[in-house]
């Protein structure tokens, strides 16, 4: 148990607070802008077939692992898991390690069996700005028309669902992604590469998830200590390369950390839960 915390889960169940705390996996494939430079950026290039395959191929491994409690969201040859941690629970703190863990792995099998170089993952904390998805709205209107039309007897239900099945956003958004301190961490992390201590395919993961710097069921390699003075950004990473069976963190603390003492540990505050309480109530007018 955290030091800082006292026994039983400090926050009521359904509270909810402007900002959340965030666990973000940023994966992207090795190499692959090299593969598409030799075939000059032209997908007709007898050189891109290999680079199109391999790409197609990472799409399909990251759609099998996507679900209601891996979300993800792929932009190219990269891909970005996200889930907001529990303030009750260590629970999905294990759950999205394992996870995201699984799915690293199904990349880079599949990338040896055909001898690609592999993917490299970067997992990181930090905190995001709640937000509501506004893409629904750009075509709220068209939507509205088919109902009303349909609702009028001016169209059938096949011809009202023929268009509703083809109405197309303009706009859309990720709300989980957007002022989202944890993703920025992982992508500037991510892309620093070998230049900043996290080369190769590997999946290195934010050691603020852990009470301590090396689990007795995490295998991991030496830390790395990483920082980008630009951006004001720091974290302790690890390479993972093996994650062994244990039990699951509701039944103990597996030196997991849930999101309150991630928020913590972040923050160096431990009472950041008082700030956000403080950030739920309304302004003073």
């Amino acid at each position: 148990m955290s030091p800082h915390r006292k026994a039983g889960p400090p926050v009521r169940k359904g509270a909810a607070f402007p900002f959340q705390i965030s666990i973000v996996c940023w994966i992207d494939l090795l190499g692959y802008g090299a593969m598409i430079a030799e075939a000059d950026f032209n997908p007709l290039h007898q050189k891109a077939a290999d680079a199109m395959s391999r790409l197609r191929l990472f799409h399909k491994v990251v759609a099998s692992h996507s679900n209601r409690y891996l979300p993800t969201l792929v932009m190219n040859d990269g891909a970005v898991a996200y889930r907001d941690l529990s303030l009750r629970s260590r629970g999905p703190t294990q759950d999205f390690l394992v996870r995201v863990w699984d799915l690293f792995t199904s990349i880079n099998d599949d990338e040896k069996q055909r001898g690609f170089p592999g993917a490299r993952a970067v997992l990181a904390t930090g905190f995001r700005m709640r937000g509501r998805r506004a893409g629904m709205e750009a075509t709220s209107s068209q939507f509205s028309s088919v109902i009303r039309r349909f609702a009028n007897g001016d169209i059938d239900a096949n011809e009202a669902i023929r268009e509703a099945a083809h109405i197309r956003q303009s706009f859309d958004i990720v709300p989980e992604l957007q002022a989202n301190f944890a993703f920025s961490k992982a992508y500037v992390a991510g892309c620093g590469g070998s230049a900043a201590g996290l080369g190769g395919a590997n999946f290195f993961v934010d050691l603020a998830i852990f009470q301590t710097k090396k689990p007795d069921w995490v295998v991991s390699g030496a830390t790395v200590d990483w920082s980008n003075e630009k951006l004001c950004m720091k974290a302790s990473f690890a390479p993972i390369l093996q994650i062994l069976p244990c039990k699951h963190a509701e039944g103990g603390s597996l030196d997991l950390r849930d999101g309150l003492e991630v928020a913590q540990h972040l923050t160096h505050d431990a009472n950041v839960l008082d700030a956000l309480r403080n950030a739920a109530k309304p302004p003073i007018m």
